[in-house]
Formats: C-alpha cells, structure tokens, sequence
C-alpha cells in the first residue's frame, strides 16, 4: 500500500528464486525503473513465525494503542542486504509509531519481503498476510496486512530521505502494517499526495536501502499507475528487535 491507485487486479507470480514478479497492495507514482545487475545476498535461514492471540508477546489482534507524543522506540531491522535502524517517534504520528513498534515487536515482520521499489522514490514492504516466506500467494502478493486499520496521523513533517510512514489504500484510515522508505530528499513534489502518517527516520542503513532499490524490477509492462516495480530477487526482513528509547 501506498501512493496512488490501488492495482486494479492481481498479477501472476512467475518465480526467479525464491521470489518473482511480486504484487504490490497499491501503485506509487511512476518513476521509470532501471533494472541492475546488482548480486543479491543470500537469505538466512528464517526466523520464528509470529503469533497471533492475547498472551503477552502475541501480535496485536486489533489497531494498537497510539504512541504518546514525546515518547520514542529504536526498531532495528535486520534483512538480507544489512541493517537498517529506525528511530520511531510519537510526536511525528501515535497511531503510525505505535502499530509499527507493536508489530515490530512481536515479530510480526519476520521473513516478510519488500514487494515494491520505485527507483529514487521509495522502497516499500510489510504485507505479513500474504508477502511472508516460505508461503507467500503469488495471486495476492503485496495486497495484504491485519484485519484491523488504523486512524491516519496528520502529516506535520515533510517526506525526505530517510523518512518512514505508513502506506495506505489512497483512501482514509486504511493503513496497517505496511510501510515505506523514502529514498530522496526531491521525491515528494507539490503534487504528491502527503496523507501517509509518517512515524520514523532511519539513522542508520541508508545505504542498505540504497542496495535494496538497486535490484532488477519486473512485472506486467508499465502503465502510468502500474510501473514495473515489483522486485525480481527477494528482499526479506529477517527480524526486529525494538529498544526503549
């Protein structure tokens, strides 16, 4: 989920790998990819499966509690390509920085893939429904999350490199567990929606990200609202760990 229309029907999945031409929840505006050559790393074993349910440590069955404004978490996030480091803040938005540090935590993200990359714009992953290894739906890859949703946080600060927010449907309150990672500082133009709550900065693994925005990209032929932006080699999340503050 994030910018603009959401994709219009689900995409086959051809494998390369271990992973292919994979599906994204909700088009982001075009920016022409260029395919690369880049080697992938290889993907460790997996980590544990999350858990659903009421038990301390269990992954949220409905939207988590908003962070208190003031109130911050470190979420590191390890993958295939490196670490990346993000620090979450309330004050930028409660309800995006709380289910994001909530599903972090109980390891929600785990073995999760990235499913979209728009070359010099975002990097964007977090479909636990259906984008988790091994058993991912190459029918509905990238177009999943919880049952559950949250209320959008105004948007007070602007969208720069490093920048962490939530993706949506392009419609009010559909957000979940999602997210993307802004890749430039001149991505957001004056006509780029700036309805997707912003929770975080990454202060570290910028470059991995950059890495990760490097791999070929396929899928259908690219359309003004469909670009080819699903990622050919798997880009998987291999664990987070959440630290207070």
């Amino acid at each position: 989920m994030i910018l603009a229309s959401l994709a219009s029907s689900p995409r086959r999945l051809v494998t390369v790998g271990l992973v292919a031409w994979l599906v994204a929840a909700c088009a982001v505006p075009t920016s022409p990819p260029t395919p690369s050559a880049t080697p992938l790393p290889s993907i460790p074993a997996p980590a544990p499966a999350y858990t659903l349910g009421p038990t301390a440590g269990d992954c949220p069955t409905s939207a988590p509690p908003p962070m208190a404004a003031g109130a911050t978490a470190t979420v590191t996030m390890t993958t295939n390509f490196g670490t990346i480091v993000i620090k979450v803040e309330g004050t930028f938005g409660p309800n995006a920085a709380g289910t994001f540090t909530a599903l972090a935590r109980c390891g929600y993200y785990n073995n999760v893939l990235f499913h979209r990359v728009v070359k010099g714009f975002v990097v964007q992953g977090g479909d636990g429904q259906y984008a988790r290894l091994p058993n991912y739906d190459p029918d509905k890859f990238g177009k999943g999350g919880p049952s559950w949703t949250i209320t959008d946080d105004p948007v007070t600060t602007p969208y720069k490199r490093g920048t962490v927010a939530i993706a949506n449907l392009g419609t009010a309150n559909t957000g979940s567990s999602q997210f993307f990672i802004v890749l430039s500082d001149t991505a957001w133009t004056s006509t780029t929606p700036k309805t997707y709550s912003i929770f975080g900065t990454v202060t570290q693994g910028m470059d991995v990200v950059d890495k990760m925005a490097l791999v070929p990209l396929g899928g259908e032929p690219a359309t003004a609202n469909d670009p080819q932006d699903q990622p050919v080699q798997p880009i998987v999340i291999t664990g987070t760990t959440v630290t207070n503050p």
